[in-house]
């Protein structure tokens, strides 16, 4: 069982692991919030790999962490210790 929020170190650590070995999934609204700013999930997937965790916020029944870059913002939700789920993206406006 996982207990958060972690904290962002410790998010981190656990999104390396499950991009390596665990399932990522999308939800419908990440699908058309990554559709609308001209994103792909190979975008979203390489701020995961290279962003920036955020302290955790507790929103909709779930924790979810901010993963940003420059450019992209990708907020998740860790379904388990190997599955997390990506909520919603966005383009930073400059």
């Amino acid at each position: 069982m996982l207990k958060e929020p972690l904290e962002p170190g410790k998010a981190r650590r656990l999104i390396q692991e499950i991009l390596e070995k665990g399932s990522v999934t999308l939800s419908g609204h990440a699908e058309s919030a990554l559709a609308d700013d001209r994103l792909s999930v190979p975008d979203a997937i390489n701020v995961l790999r290279a962003g920036v965790v955020e302290p955790a916020e507790f929103e909709k029944d779930s924790w979810r962490y901010r993963v940003r870059t420059q450019k992209i913002v990708v907020v998740v939700a860790f379904r388990s210790a190997s599955e997390l789920r990506v909520v919603t993206a966005w383009r930073q406006e400059r």
